[in-house]
């Protein structure tokens, strides 16, 4: 079997040799079939999939890397199927890319594959965050638009999103449909290039202006911000997007005291100060922190390279800086929107909020206190799109997010938004301060209301081919023999999101999961504890969710059962062998 992949993987490797591919990629094949056997069958032992957000992987040459041919592959099988999806129609796309290596190479490729197609073609002038290009789709009605970026992941990876007319990534049919269509390209010859350069728009700061106006438009209380608006900020766009727009909006807000960290705001794709450019790491957020500490700033905000997640840090009882994670800057931001539609009389009855499946269950306990539904779906921003457009007319979005520090207020973009979610996130901060209060102390007050919920996450890597096949055997094994217990508690209830059912173990009896279908498996206990198993779409991982709950009587109790918390956390990874 192994040399069977080995004659293979050189047979791939030699048609790039000999066909039409140019002379630095030739050479790095070349380089790898004398040198590193190792780098070739990592390149070479199978195509880099379009999987159904896009593209995602290591730069480099080969047929499972991401360069200008699998990226003009994947453009022209995009090209394909909008031109058989609208038929006859003047197609019309926007295209953007972030700060990574090689990302305004592959956007220019990208641009002059559907320009030589005929298409409309609008492109950033520079790179932009990934929200903005969202927007973008919608506002210039383009059928469909292309994000070249690698979102949080190491320096070495690129990537590639498809979005579809409504500003969302692609879902389906259409997913499926585009991945049919790039499995039919399979020589460079089919990828239109080098024609069409007229049919290629520019988009400048003008546009810039039209997106941060609707982000303006989020605002609830300007009030408070104009009684704390010097309130002193600290944001790191961690060498990313967000630099070109984070802080212009915060100043929009009227917000006077905003401190970028400097070093990274240099825009540098290969991420010199941190090991990886990946807000939700704490050590991403270390000159960030050091220069609140200096400056005696209250609020930390971060954005990741193409700017479409958040992180925050707040100063708590003791003056320190304490990183909240994903759900607990979800749960902040839905309250916040929340309170201020009550407070402003814009709950009818017919607003709804969204969060994924592996999110915090706090959310729908804040949604339910304001009588506000709240809607799971699964874990991508496309899955909340696809809600706020199925709703659409009938009932109100509000505010939607994730547990991987994604949050999107309002309908005008279709994706996880940093740029609006720094500026909410820092006026949410001035109208608590307006109040006597701090977030930090806020969210203790939601915990003594809505219980103390507290969720945890473990990231098991496994690269390369080898690890691919052990994550799905692992995925394989849970099927066949599910947990029994977690911590002592009987689990109760399996929720199976590749099989669509759900297995009340009380009973015996199975019903429908009314979603799309995906590689997840939710294990329920009897006490409340929930732990979700679900492998990366995106990177060579398997991600395992806890989350756990307690009540909380009072504030002065907060730290105590946190390290309750905690402690069940921890002992559930024990339990799953994940320590």
């Amino acid at each position: 079997m192994e040399n069977n992949l080995d004659a293979a993987v050189r047979a791939k490797a030699q048609q790039w040799l000999d066909g039409d591919y140019d002379q630095e990629t030739k050479e790095q094949v070349r380089q790898m079939l004398e040198n590193d056997p190792k780098e070739l069958v990592e390149s070479f032992y199978k195509d880099l999939e379009f999987g159904t957000g896009g593209l995602r992987g290591i730069m480099g040459a080969g047929s499972n890397r991401m360069n200008i041919y699998t990226v003009g592959s994947a453009t022209q099988g995009l090209a394909n199927y909008l031109i058989e999806a609208f038929p006859g129609e003047q197609i019309k796309v926007a295209i953007s890319y972030d700060c990574r290596n090689n990302s305004k190479k592959f956007a220019a490729h990208v641009a002059d594959i559907f320009a030589s197609n005929g298409f409309k073609v609008y492109l950033f002038d520079d790179l932009r965050p990934t929200p903005e290009l969202s927007f973008a789709i919608r506002e210039l009605g383009c059928h469909s638009g292309v994000m070249v970026t690698a979102s949080h992941n190491p320096k070495e990876y690129n990537g590639y999103k498809a979005y579809w007319s409504d500003g969302s990534q692609v879902t389906a049919p259409h997913d499926a449909n585009i991945i049919r269509e790039v499995g039919k390209i399979t020589s460079n010859s089919q990828v239109k290039t080098g024609s069409g350069a007229e049919n290629i728009i520019m988009l400048g700061q003008d546009f810039d202006e039209i997106y941060l106006n609707k982000v303006k438009s989020l605002s609830i209380a300007p009030d408070a911000v104009e009684k704390c608006n010097d309130m002193g900020i600290v944001y790191t766009p961690l060498h990313g997007a967000g630099v070109r727009l984070v802080p212009e909006s915060l100043k929009r807000y009227g917000f006077t005291n905003v401190s970028v960290v400097a070093e990274q705001a240099v825009v540098d794709g290969n991420f010199p100060t941190v090991m990886s450019p990946n807000p939700e790491e704490p050590s991403a957020m270390k000159m960030a922190l050091d220069l609140a500490r200096q400056n005696g700033a209250e609020l930390v905000l971060a954005t990741d390279p193409d700017a479409d997640r958040i992180a925050i840090a707040v100063r708590d009882e003791k003056g320190e800086l304490v990183l909240l994670n994903g759900n607990q800057t979800c749960a902040l931001l839905t309250s916040y929107m929340l309170t201020g539609w009550a407070e402003k009389g814009k709950l009818t009855g017919k607003e709804f909020v969204v969060k994924t499946i592996v999110t915090s269950e706090m959310i729908p306990a804040v949604a339910a206190s304001y009588g506000v539904k709240c809607y799971d779906c699964l874990t991508g921003f496309k899955y909340i799109a696809k809600i706020i457009r199925e709703k659409e007319g009938v009932e109100q979005y509000i505010g939607g997010g994730e547990e991987s520090f994604g949050f999107l207020a309002g309908d005008f973009v279709r994706d996880k938004d940093g740029i609006s979610a720094c500026s909410l996130a820092a006026e949410a901060a001035a109208w608590a301060k307006s109040k006597g209060l701090s977030l930090y102390s806020w969210l203790k007050e939601m915990y003594v209301k809505f219980g103390f919920y507290k969720e945890g996450l473990v990231n098991v890597v496994r690269k390369g081919k080898e690890g691919q096949e052990e994550i799905a055997r692992m995925m394989t094994e849970y099927r066949a023999n599910p947990p029994k217990s977690i911590l002592g508690s009987p689990v109760v209830l399996i929720n199976d999101f590749q099989s669509l059912e759900q297995t009340d173990l009380r009973t015996g009896k199975t019903s429908p999961i009314v979603q799309d279908r995906s590689n997840v498996l939710q294990f329920f206990t009897e006490e409340g504890t929930k732990v979700s198993v679900r492998p990366s779409g995106t990177e060579p991982k398997i991600k395992f969710y806890f989350g756990v709950k307690a009540p909380l009587c009072c504030p002065d109790h907060f730290h105590e059962v946190e390290a309750q918390l905690d402690a069940k956390i921890e002992n559930i990874k024990k339990e799953l062998g994940l320590l």
